[in-house]
């Protein structure tokens, strides 16, 4: 990892040689494949996949015009994943954007429930917009003897406002999440440092400050030393996809990932990081595109992936070892 590099070697110049040899791997990307498809990846909008440590259980929202934001969980077997189904804890609410700690002891996703018992579900807020009955705070469920026990909320110093989303947690329990900016109500990216078992104030990092443009959904690697995120920011068609390094303890310039992995002008969102870092994930309504002349085997092939290449978006992966030195 880069930081750990800089700490250990400490001269400048390996750190330069480190960040730009990882610079130009952007242009090394291979292609996404779309994961899990007609099991996971299917007919509805699914997103943001959090695998416990081993890689053998994933949790993931799912919705679509008849359901709202469901968190489901699939087990890998032998013969692939299980037929997906309502994780214990959800189903009742609008519940989105799961995201595992690293050890895997604990899990914080995004929800409408009410703030208190008994109230209604929140109401959402961005960009000069209202939202009815869907807006977002963090919730957080511990695992326990491999089962997750009930959600909790967290405490206001978190839940500001009525539209927090897109959590993501670092090894020392540090959570990034995306909120909106008062002033244009734009989303950029928080850090809320954990210390003395508690969080602080929630600070906007630096590659986030206000602009033109929002950023959101972060994904960071455990010991922070990159994070993935999807922004509308230049050069950047719709929301894509750009990763930041961050070198001696401060983090850089985000840096557009190759079209390759983008592929725009699909939107490219909801960033995962698999538990060895090796392979990213991320939620996209990109579909193939037609092409003439076509032959009948094709043509029953595009069939059959009609059911998941249907403008609704889906959660593919792709490789990036060669992003962060592995």
């Amino acid at each position: 990892m880069i930081t750990k590099a800089c700490l250990r070697f400490s001269p400048l110049l390996i750190c330069v040689q480190i960040l730009f040899g990882h610079i130009a791997g952007l242009s090394q990307a291979s292609r996404p494949e779309i994961f899990a498809p007609g099991i996971i990846s299917g007919p509805l909008h699914e997103a943001a996949p959090a695998f416990t440590p081993d890689g053998k259980t994933v949790y993931y929202h799912c919705a679509g015009p008849s359901i709202q934001g469901t968190i489901l969980v699939a087990h890998l077997q032998k013969g692939g994943w299980s037929t997906p189904e309502i994780a214990p804890w959800s189903g009742e609410w609008s519940d989105i954007e799961p995201a595992m700690s690293p050890d895997g002891s604990y899990m914080i996703f995004s929800s409408n429930r009410p703030a208190v018992p008994g109230g209604k579900p929140l109401d959402g807020y961005w960009q000069s917009q209202a939202f009815p009955r869907s807006g977002g705070n963090l919730w957080r469920v511990d695992r326990k003897n491999g089962q997750f026990g009930e959600p909790y909320r967290l405490p206001d110093m978190i839940n500001s406002g009525s539209s927090i989303f897109s959590p993501a947690i670092a090894a020392d329990g540090s959570l990034y999440f995306m909120r909106p900016l008062g002033d244009t109500g734009r989303f950029h990216i928080y850090r809320a440092a954990w210390r003395n078992g508690q969080y602080e104030k929630p600070e906007l990092v630096p590659f986030s400050a206000p602009g033109n443009f929002g950023d959101v959904d972060p994904a960071v690697a455990p010991d922070e030393s990159f994070l993935i995120f999807s922004s509308n920011r230049p050069p950047a068609v719709k929301n894509q996809l750009f990763i930041v390094y961050r070198v001696a303890g401060k983090w850089g310039e985000p840096v557009l990932l190759n079209d390759t992995i983008n592929r725009p002008p699909a939107n490219n969102v909801e960033a995962r990081l698999s538990p060895d870092l090796r392979t990213l994930y991320f939620s996209s309504g990109y579909a193939p595109p037609v092409t003439y002349p076509n032959d009948r085997d094709n043509s029953r092939k595009m069939l059959e992936q009609s059911r998941w290449y249907n403008g609704n978006s889906n959660i593919w992966y792709v490789p990036i070892g060669h992003l962060i030195g592995h």
